[in-house]
């Protein structure tokens, strides 16, 4: 028996584009982010769910009622998919975070596995949360097609736990594009199996945020050749 899940993150929203922390934050999709949301709508057409969950903070929501436009089943709100609370660091300008939070923020650039922002939710946590949400949410769905959209922090924590990593290996997940969908295959004894990983091929490049942004690429490259 296979149980089947789209770990989906959510579409563009203000701090995407203004480079700032999310984090709990509750930000309104942005003008790209529903382009983004149409396009992952089309992508889902066709694929049969029989369940949808999400993180509640708007930019997820946006992004299920997407992924269920054409499945049109009830979206399960979970607050486990969250994603990390940023603490002093939510609504900062990342560029302002080396001066503002220097120990912090080296850490969450260079060993994000001990990052904790100061009154923030530590990495080790969401690592933790994310790994027991999904368990969860597949263990409540056996043998069925599940949709879950979550956060680009969150779904990295997640997925490092999948690839069967500990969490100290966390920066060789790559980030992901905003509405990136990864497929996730579990066993009859639950264990997760990595099928394909933050992949927004739905998305042309005038959709794409990460077509605009360069951050991303440094770890994308670390990454890459870290899994070699």
């Amino acid at each position: 028996m296979t149980t089947t899940l789209y770990l989906v993150r959510h579409a563009e929203a203000e701090g995407n584009w203004k480079r700032t922390f999310q984090g709990h934050i509750d930000s309104e999709v942005s003008e790209k982010g529903w382009t983004q949301l149409d396009y992952l709508a089309r992508r889902f057409e066709q694929v049969r769910l029989d369940a949808v969950y999400s993180s509640p903070l708007k930019r997820a929501w946006a992004t299920a009622e997407a992924i269920n436009r054409f499945a049109g089943l009830p979206i399960t709100p979970e607050r486990g998919l969250m994603e990390i609370d940023g603490g002093a660091f939510e609504g900062v300008p990342f560029a302002e975070l080396p001066a503002r939070y220097p120990e912090e923020n080296a850490r969450w650039d260079n060993t994000p596995w001990l990052f904790k922002a100061p009154g923030g939710e530590s990495m080790r946590h969401v690592f933790e949360r994310m790994q027991m949400t999904v368990d969860a949410i597949v263990r409540a769905n056996p043998g069925r097609v599940i949709a879950a959209a979550s956060h680009g922090c969150a779904i990295r924590n997640y997925l490092c736990y999948a690839l069967g990593w500990p969490l100290e290996r966390i920066a060789d997940v790559c980030w992901c594009d905003n509405t990136a969908v990864s497929l996730i295959e579990f066993d009859g004894g639950f264990r997760p199996h990595p099928v394909y990983l933050n992949d927004a091929s739905h998305l042309p490049e005038h959709a794409s945020t990460f077509a605009t942004q360069s951050w991303w690429r440094q770890g994308a490259e670390h990454a890459a050749s870290a899994v070699k």
